[in-house]
């Protein structure tokens, strides 16, 4: 058992993605068939880049949806992937508590208790309990005559939210900005903005003329749609 890391791996996105995403929000405004469109080399890379830059600009974010980003995801907990799995327009594959056992599971340590020495103590103390509890019910369980599967979805009853899990995560480009406009607010809980922000970073470096302006909704408005309640003062609310 020990604290992990997140770790965030780009496994694939699609081939041609400005190319895609021009031609697809061409044929909205073109006698043209897209097929032709895609394969036209008179429109250089620039000028399509160019025409994607403000089509993000001006809203129109239907023909994003063509090209998709895949993800390999680890060191997070199961308490962020319960709040990102709330993304419906996305699709997932995630690792099984019932089909793989935690024998020796890893766990996600929250900043503020790892710095408070009482508090680390205490959580840690507690993730040894339950590992202790999780073997041993998988012993009686055993002692049952049920097969490892059976004992494993029974016995992941007991394991908390900080348990490490991994996850494969698919958005298209739309999804994505929705995303990151939630996720990487400072109102976000700091696990899954911190994977927003690992995430924004790699769509940033492999599709700037899509990613370079996003992140937090506020960011994109110049204040904070929260309230005044909720602003966290990193901009002024809409009153």
């Amino acid at each position: 058992m020990s604290k992990v890391m997140m770790k965030v791996k780009l496994l694939e996105m699609s081939q041609n993605a400005i190319t895609l995403i021009y031609a697809a929000c061409r044929q909205c405004y073109s006698e043209k068939f897209a097929g032709d469109v895609f394969l036209d080399e008179a429109i250089t890379l620039q000028k399509q880049e160019a025409f994607v830059k403000s089509i993000v600009a001006s809203g129109h974010q239907s023909p994003l949806e063509h090209v998709k980003f895949t993800f390999a995801i680890e060191g997070v907990s199961r308490a962020l992937t319960h709040q990102l799995v709330r993304h419906r327009l996305a699709s997932y594959s995630m690792q099984s508590q019932r089909y793989v056992k935690e024998k020796d599971f890893d766990y996600i340590l929250p900043p503020e208790i790892e710095r408070n020495p009482e508090a680390k103590k205490e959580f840690e103390k507690l993730m040894a309990v339950i590992q202790q509890s999780y073997t041993k019910l998988l012993t009686l369980l055993g002692q049952d005559n049920l097969s490892g599967e059976s004992a494993n979805q029974d016995a992941r009853f007991v394991l908390p939210q900080a348990a490490e899990t991994k996850i494969v995560v698919t958005m298209n480009c739309r999804e994505l900005l929705h995303f990151f406009e939630h996720r990487c607010c400072l109102r976000a809980q700091w696990e899954i903005r911190q994977l927003a922000n690992k995430m924004l970073a790699i769509c940033v470096e492999k599709l700037p003329a899509v990613f370079a302006d996003a992140g937090a909704k506020c960011d994109a408005l110049g204040y904070c749609p929260e309230g005044e309640k909720f602003c966290c003062g990193k901009y002024p609310f809409k009153k």
